[in-house]
């Protein structure tokens, strides 16, 4: 997620701090504006944050957050901004849309829930000096148009902001933006998108005047992805999309010649131009389920997806038409259901639901190592983040493991906050914010 009108720039910083992993000012970084952070790619600059907590050590604060969310906190300055979902009582005869597949069949996945329980989507302003609630403002309220799977959340999507505004998208049920002091400036429904009852997943991202939504609707046939005024909410632009529900959220990369606007898609990856909406290449797409969100660097885009299939892929930005028989390289395991890889440095580094690493030459494709596991058994739903030379990974049980990065796998460390974690950390100002099941913690030396 691209954030204010400096978005080209930030883009460009975010690509060279990918390049060269410059850390040698040590410099602070006071927002991580959207999913992932500066430039959508997981990266941090900065330097001397903290390597070593647990629940008695190195936590400045912990506020415990109402209701369930896998949103990850955003940070502007001294505010952090996330969203949660508040689970209220059961309302006799609500019930979730129904799914239509193949053969006119009706398809209800037996881990759908919620579209029966009243519930209330709201958005938290957190002080980020002491961890005390600023604001908070109910978004909306009601029985959802869709289930959600158990283990997610209806507030799944991460927010972005520029500063001025903060933009969160719930689904179906619409894509809001309030000041930085929790008023409602404005609110845009997006219209019906089945999620097969699986819930939303992907976040909006900011391009100069624009907040973009990629809206995959289940069957493909009213899917879109839609600029819209990011002060106003009307919309700039839309352009329709066959491509069946994904969560993947779209990445901005800023090139010599262009900016290019990467989607992920079972059916099609698609690039854009952010500005209006125009495709400016395809490729057949990750035939998988589209969740892991795409990485670039200033050359290639780097897509990935984990089931039914595993595959990752390296597409040549700059070029146009459809790509499918020219991509750079593919590699076909490796990857995970639901994390998105990271790009550090020279290598891409892929991890399965499992926390195994895999390490390739991002040029290239060449495998550095396969197989590099975590000191203990584990599930993982967040993707990982990166400063400093190190990788962190944190599991469903709350444990980040640290791995340095480099050509040869070596844990550093192991570190929990003690309680279950679905969400991505973010980083900013030399502090770690992680989102647990029950609490937003901060970590800082």
């Amino acid at each position: 997620m691209r954030l204010f009108s400096l978005a080209s720039l930030t883009l460009l910083i975010a690509v060279a701090s990918v390049s060269l992993l410059d850390s040698a000012s040590g410099a602070t970084t006071p927002n991580w504006p959207q999913w992932r952070g500066p430039g959508g790619m997981g990266i941090s600059t900065e330097t001397n944050l903290p390597t070593s907590w647990s629940p008695t050590t190195n936590i400045k604060w912990k506020t415990p957050i109402a209701g369930r969310g896998h949103s990850s906190p955003v940070v502007w300055g001294n505010k952090i901004f996330l969203t949660t979902a508040i689970e209220g009582e059961l309302v006799p005869g609500a019930k979730a849309v129904k799914h239509i597949v193949e053969n006119n069949q009706e398809f209800l996945n037996p881990d759908s829930v919620g579209a029966d329980h009243k519930q209330t989507f709201k958005v938290i302003c957190i002080s980020a000096d002491n961890g005390k609630i600023l604001w908070e403002q109910v978004a909306w309220e009601g029985t959802p148009y869709d289930n959600r799977h158990r283990k997610s959340s209806f507030a799944s999507s991460t927010p972005a902001t520029d500063g001025n505004l903060v933009h969160a998208f719930f689904g179906t049920e619409g894509i809001y933006a309030y000041d930085m002091n929790g008023k409602q400036v404005w609110k845009t429904d997006l219209g019906k998108l089945g999620t097969v009852g699986m819930g939303t997943g992907t976040s909006p991202i900011l391009f100069e005047n624009l907040v973009i939504v990629q809206c995959d609707e289940e069957n493909g046939a009213a899917s879109f992805i839609v600029g819209l005024d990011k002060k106003t909410g009307k919309e700039v632009w839309r352009t329709p999309r066959k491509v069946q529900v994904s969560w993947a959220t779209p990445l901005l990369v800023t090139t010599a010649k262009r900016t290019e606007l990467i989607t992920s898609g079972s059916e099609a990856v698609i690039a854009y131009d952010p500005a209006t909406g125009k495709e400016l290449w395809r490729h057949k797409g990750v035939e998988s389920n589209a969740i892991p969100s795409p990485v670039a660097n200033n050359e290639m885009v780097f897509i990935s997806a984990g089931f039914p299939a595993k595959v990752a892929m390296a597409i040549r930005l700059g070029a146009s038409g459809d790509l499918t028989d020219s991509v750079a390289w593919q590699y076909t395991k490796g990857t995970a259901y639901v994390p998105s890889p990271i790009l550090y440095g020279d290598y891409l580094y892929l991890t399965t639901d499992r926390g195994i690493l895999t390490c390739l030459a991002a040029k290239t494709g060449e495998v550095k190592y396969e197989g590099g596991r975590i000191p203990i058994p584990a599930t993982f739903t967040a993707s990982p983040v990166a400063f400093d030379g190190k990788i962190l990974l944190t599991s469903e049980d709350g444990d980040t493991f640290i791995v340095k990065a480099g050509p040869k796998h070596e844990i550093l460390g192991t570190n929990s906050v003690g309680e279950p974690v679905y969400a991505s950390p973010a980083i900013a100002d030399r502090k770690i914010y992680i989102r647990a099941e029950k609490n937003l913690y901060c970590i800082g030396n």
